[in-house]
């Protein structure tokens, strides 16, 4: 991974899950750069505020996690970003929206990540952190220098999730209703920015964004086409809403490299939007 990534574009385009590590550890410079970016990321565009750390885990606490799931699937890596979010309104979204924004700082400074969603309150993430009964870790992420050569597991992972796929344009982004695909050319100067969310991650590559963008003004309505009972499996966990707010960081920070500036706000469109939940709207600033 090229390291000091000059643009956020950049770094959504190159970043990758990495679930092998390599073991040279991070230098304290890059941990102190982290630690105070991931403090200072504390609030999400809905106003519900999470806490961040930066940890590192021992072997035997390393050994203990391995049974929490996708866990088992990452290889050496000593250091973790844990989150914690107070249960509430819209607090997967900001979750997700914060923790994305993590993991592009660490993309952009060639360190290698991978979300990780599930249920960690008993873990040692959860003691470490000392998660509060109305708490929830909705999901960590390894953090260091991935290593060069890929495990296999690491490669069957990928090719099982279809990770280097992509949904095509015109199933996730619309004109004036859920029905009428948005071209690139009527995109205009957001065709980057919606690729950017184009490119996100997601649960299992689901990709449950669905963009309109309005005619008479420059407004972008999110909705989420869910996966029926996916969000199930986890009980306060719903991972399709964590990845509405990563679709809602890609978007945001896109747009603010290009000179877009907007605003988030919740005006739910009148068009039949098909079945999907409406999320939130981005309004262009006049």
């Amino acid at each position: 991974m090229k390291a000091h990534m000059a643009t956020i574009i950049e770094a959504i385009k190159v970043r990758v899950s990495s679930r092998t590590y390599s073991n040279t550890p991070m230098k304290d410079d890059l941990k102190r750069n982290m630690s105070d970016y991931i403090h200072s990321n504390d609030k999400g565009p809905f106003g519900n505020k999470m806490r961040f750390e930066l940890l590192d885990l021992s072997e035997m606490e390393r050994s203990e996690v391995r049974k929490y799931g996708t866990y088992g699937m990452i290889k050496n890596a000593k250091s973790y970003i844990v989150g914690v979010i107070q249960k509430g309104p819209k607090a997967m979204e900001d979750f997700g929206y914060c923790m994305e924004k993590n993991i592009l700082h660490a993309t952009k400074l060639g360190l290698g990540t991978c979300w990780l969603g599930g249920t960690f309150r008993r873990s040692s993430f959860g003691s470490k952190i000392g998660i509060n009964a109305d708490e929830v870790i909705p999901a960590i992420t390894p953090i260091g220098h991935p290593s060069e050569k890929r495990s296999f597991r690491d490669s069957l992972v990928r090719f099982s999730a279809g990770s280097k796929k992509r949904k095509k344009w015109q199933l996730l982004f619309f004109r004036n209703d859920m029905v009428t695909p948005l071209s690139q050319d009527e995109a205009a100067e957001f065709t980057p920015v919606l690729e950017s969310v184009r490119l996100a991650p997601s649960a299992s590559n689901r990709q449950p964004w669905r963009i309109v963008k309005e005619d008479d003004r420059t407004r972008f309505h999110f909705f989420c086409s869910r996966t029926k009972g996916y969000d199930k499996l986890l009980k306060d966990i719903r991972l399709q809403n964590i990845d509405m707010g990563i679709a809602m960081c890609h978007f945001e920070l896109a747009a603010k490299e290009l000179g877009l500036q907007g605003k988030w706000e919740e005006m739910e469109p009148e068009f039949d939007h098909m079945g999907t939940e409406y999320i939130v709207s981005w309004t262009e600033s006049e």
